[in-house]
């Protein structure tokens, strides 16, 4: 008789009524642990950089999107902190002689949930591992969980996105929506520079445009300066964006209907990243 059979006999039994013994019931695990390792290893492995700059250009679309929208309706950006810090200094001068003395706290409040929401991604980001594919999927999903948040409350309307109706100084609850919006767009930032793209930030143009002008090689042939390229592709896409945000605005008269298409952009951003490739671990680095 084969060994087996002496020390597990139940084996080899045809009696319905034996119980299944607690070997029994840890061989059905094995494939749900395999399961969950293969998922394991598929979230923790590096992506391939190659075409990455492609999903940020949309990112720079989205700025334009977002933005565009949110200085028509509050008077306000949510990504460019230039120029809020130009409102905010320029409201909290001349709040004696306008007749909006509190707009500049708008400015105020979305420069910081931006640091706070850059501070946020950028230690996640670091902690997960900066090249890893769950860490962009989960950023994705939580920067398009904030947006589509930001517009049920307006569509709700807890918070008004009526445009014909944003006439007053400031209707505090506003501030929901834009703490919420510049926090999410720290993340696009965050993912451009865990990525290596310094070329392409997502959020501002200033540095931008200066690098596209002093590139000393700004006349060569399309193929021959793929930074050049990366740089005037954002700004394409940022200033397409606005455009887009402002024929939104304009012909639905609300703003939640940019939002909506936001936070789809990002979903699908967050699925592409669940497709793309993979690539070997010498890939990650430190930033």
């Amino acid at each position: 008789m084969h060994p087996l059979s002496l020390s597990h006999p139940e084996l080899h039994s045809t009696n319905p009524s034996v119980t299944p013994t607690l070997d029994d019931k840890h061989a059905i695990s094995p494939p749900l642990r395999c399961r969950s390792s293969r998922l394991l290893t598929f979230l923790s492995s590096p992506i391939s950089l190659a075409h990455t700059c492609n999903l940020l250009f949309c990112c720079c679309f989205i700025t334009g999107l977002l933005d565009s929208t949110l200085f028509h309706a509050y008077g306000t950006f949510v990504s460019g902190q230039t120029g809020n810090t130009i409102l905010f200094g320029l409201g909290a001068s001349t709040s004696h002689t306008t007749t909006r003395p509190y707009r500049w706290t708008k400015s105020l409040i979305a420069i910081v949930t931006f640091v706070l929401g850059c501070a946020v991604f950028a230690h996640t980001t670091r902690i997960l591992g900066n090249r890893r594919r769950g860490t962009f999927i989960l950023s994705f999903v939580v920067q398009a969980g904030i947006v589509l948040l930001a517009a049920i409350f307006i569509q709700a309307d807890l918070v008004e996105g009526r445009l014909h109706l944003l006439n007053d100084d400031i209707d505090w609850r506003q501030c929901l929506p834009i703490a919420m919006l510049s926090f999410q767009s720290a993340g696009q930032i965050v993912a451009s520079r865990a990525l290596g793209h310094d070329s392409i930030p997502t959020v501002v143009l200033t540095s931008t445009l200066h690098d596209v002008a002093a590139d000393p090689r700004l006349l060569v042939r399309w193929a021959e300066n793929e930074k050049r390229n990366q740089r005037v592709g954002a700004f394409v896409a940022v200033v397409v964006g606005a455009v887009a945000g402002g024929f939104l605005s304009v012909s639905t008269g609300r703003m939640q209907t940019t939002l909506w298409v936001v936070g789809g952009l990002k979903l699908g951003i967050a699925a592409a990243w669940a497709r793309w490739p993979a690539a070997g671990v010498e890939n990650e680095v430190d930033w």
